[in-house]
């Protein structure tokens, strides 16, 4: 079976997270530390931050037993080794999709497939991604482009003839 689709989203949300990593590590730390938008409790470094451990926590469940799980802590330093590592974990998973409707249990209890923690994965670093793209708005700097047309256009396959 030809899995060529959820690989492209899996590549998508690599490079999306790498994009955003590269523009965000340019910040001052005044603005990493910003809160631009209102009522949010996060900075811009935190957001960042959470979304990378949480991609790794992500692995974590399709990987290891509930017990010995350790809750994903990532330095601001090592956030691009870590989005790396965890995001060619959730493609290496995604390629070889084998197991995906088999159970995983989750620390609190929660029995679910496989699969949901794949989509989980991409909807939550979509969700971080856009927040984090209008904070950058907020505070005067253009966020990149993360779109799945500035994907295919990264990628060569979209292309003005």
């Amino acid at each position: 079976m030809n899995h060529f689709v959820l690989e492209k989203f899996f590549e998508h949300n690599d490079w999306a997270n790498r994009r955003l990593i590269e523009r965000v590590t340019e910040l001052s730390d005044e603005q990493l530390e910003s809160k631009p938008q209102p009522g949010s409790e996060w900075s811009i470094r935190f957001t960042l931050t959470h979304l990378v451990e949480a991609q790794a926590n992500y692995v974590g469940i399709l990987t290891s037993p509930p017990e010995s799980r350790e809750p994903a802590s990532v330095s601001w330093s090592e956030l691009t080794a870590s989005a790396d590592r965890s995001g060619a974990k959730l493609l290496e998973i995604a390629r070889a999709e084998t197991g995906a409707s088999e159970p995983a249990r989750s620390s609190d209890g929660y029995v679910f497939d496989r699969w949901v923690v794949l989509v989980q994965a991409v909807n939550h670093a979509n969700d971080h991604r856009r927040q984090l793209c209008k904070m950058l708005e907020a505070i005067g700097v253009t966020p990149p482009r993360l779109d799945g047309w500035g994907f295919g256009e990264a990628s060569g396959v979209l292309r003005k003839e």
